[in-house]
């Protein structure tokens, strides 16, 4: 017998020899203890934590420590490059070709992880057990596979459905009239110290035709501070004036004068303009118009706008779960007699029907007092419409979003579009209505809602500038912030006596902090 063989006794006197590995040869894997059932799911599931730790046990080291060295690889590499961004890169992922690649990394990874499972599992000889241990081996790791896979796919499922709101809300096609092309990917804006966005609520209800937008607020959003004013102009604004650029201008040099005596009401532009596309040279010309419209009567040029359907946006609330909101006096909602409930004065928390009938509510109210509370469902969305907030309900938004507007923003600019949102987040967020006593809609004093903009706008800025040589953020409503207090002289352009409004409007004044008029 060579001595490189060993001889084993066995049963009947018999010897049976077992050859010995030479040298330089692999020896066959040897466990410590034979595995059960309970120990084969034990190391299969630390190896969905560990990668390799199941090779080791199964004898099989090189294997073993090569995983557990490339993991800890991915670790460092993932922690350091965690460790070198901040929350303004993350803005960066709204870009469509980084959403495609955290898909395609997050699918990548869960096939590797069902990989590593399955390998693993197999090192470990599960054929060893007898066939009950088998069948529970198999079932308990096939389950694990699914657990371990579910994080990966999840993730990328956010992301798919991000990226299918961003490209159905912004158009691959920038406007025309508006072309954007971002030269200096530091400054996207081009040199712009303010980008002014006109926000506005279109009710296109079933029973009517066309869109009717009731909500019409412009805001101006310094880019260095994130600094903003909210100008909310009202509905039944009569005769609003036409740039000479508009192709309105010519048909309506005196102002918009559409379906007289009672007509010419600036929520009628959109809709006008849409109706004559052979006076605005083509179809689909509302939001043009009526960004030439307000941007005329605030002497602002209206960059972007972006159309939310009431309905829409019921939605988006619910989607993150309600708004918190200070309810200065009951309000009665429902139909034009608020038969549905009340909405109790006090703190409350809404859900997205309460809160859009919060806003638009006509019942012992009129249009200003409506315009006041739609500034604060607008402002109370936008703080609390947090980060947090917005990823644990991320699919539910995407979803409510996809519904909710229609916009001429790029989507070159939705990356710095989030960027520039995390800065308002932070800053000082004013706010000016063009209602009565200061200002009538039936009469407008052209000069004095200009010169009133212009104010607001300065202050803003002059806030902005204080709180950056103070190396500090300007908070909303702090103490001693400077706002904007427009002139209350009555004196009216084209003469006359305006007609009160039928009810007191409680937001007089100029330009405030929406925490101090909303209780935010």
């Amino acid at each position: 017998m060579s001595k490189r063989d060993r001889v084993d006794a066995v049963p009947g006197g018999a010897k049976r020899r077992t050859p010995r590995p030479r040298k330089g040869s692999s020896p066959a894997p040897r466990f410590a203890k034979p595995l059960t059932t309970a120990s084969v799911i034990g190391w299969t599931a630390l190896s969905a934590l560990v990668p390799g730790a199941a090779h080791l046990r199964a004898g099989r080291r090189r294997t073993g420590l090569i995983m557990i060295g490339a993991y800890a690889a991915v670790l460092l590499g993932a922690l350091a490059f965690g460790l070198t961004r901040n929350l303004s890169d993350v803005t960066g992922l709204a870009e469509d070709g980084a959403m495609m690649t955290v898909i395609v990394i997050a699918s990548a990874c869960a096939l590797a992880w069902f990989a590593v499972i399955a390998v693993s599992y197999v090192a470990l000889g599960p054929n060893r057990l007898n066939q009950q241990g088998q069948v529970v081996t198999g079932i308990v790791v096939g389950v694990l596979c699914v657990a371990v896979m579910s994080p990966f796919a999840l993730t990328a499922n956010y992301v798919l459905a991000g990226r299918n709101a961003v490209n159905a809300i912004f158009p691959s096609h920038p406007d025309p009239e508006n072309p954007v092309q971002i030269k200096n990917p530091e400054d996207p804006w081009d040199g712009k110290t303010r980008v002014n966005f006109l926000l506005v609520g279109g009710d296109a209800a079933g029973n009517r035709v066309g869109v009717r937008t009731d909500s019409m607020t412009v805001a101006s959003v310094d880019t260095r501070t994130g600094n903003t004013v909210l100008f909310s102009l009202p509905r039944n604004l009569q005769h609003v004036r036409f740039p000479p650029s508009s192709p309105l201008h010519k048909h309506f040099p005196n102002g918009y004068m559409a379906e007289l005596p009672n007509g010419g009401l600036l929520n009628e532009v959109w809709q006008y303009a849409n109706d004559n596309p052979q006076l605005m040279g083509g179809k689909n010309r509302g939001p043009r118009a009526l960004m030439d419209a307000i941007g005329y009567t605030l002497n602002l040029r209206i960059d972007y706008y972006a159309l939310i359907n009431m309905y829409g946006f019921a939605a988006l609330v619910d989607a993150i779960g309600g708004l918190k909101i200070r309810v200065e006096e009951d309000v009665k909602w429902g139909g034009h007699f608020g038969t549905a409930g009340t909405i109790k004065a006090g703190y409350r928390k809404l859900s997205g029907e309460q809160a859009l009938w919060y806003g638009r509510s006509r019942v012992n109210s009129d249009d200003f007092s409506r315009m006041g509370r739609q500034r604060c469902v607008i402002g109370a969305f936008a703080q609390q419409a947090t980060p947090g907030v917005i990823l644990t309900n991320f699919t539910k938004i995407a979803g409510a979003a996809k519904r909710l507007a229609q916009t001429n923003i790029p989507r070159p600019l939705v990356a710095p579009l989030a960027d520039l949102a995390l800065k308002v987040k932070d800053a000082k967020i004013t706010s000016l209505q063009f209602v009565p006593p200061d200002f009538y809609s039936g009469r407008p004093d052209w000069v004095k809602i200009r010169a009133a903009a212009k104010k607001a706008i300065a202050d803003s800025d002059r806030s902005g500038r204080q709180a950056q040589t103070a190396n500090v953020t300007a908070s909303p409503g702090s103490p001693g912030s400077p706002t904007a207090t427009p002139s209350r002289t009555r004196t009216q352009a084209q003469g006359g006596t305006p007609t009160e409004t039928p009810t007191r409007n409680s937001q007089r004044g100029g330009a405030k902090s929406l925490t101090e008029l909303c209780g935010l």
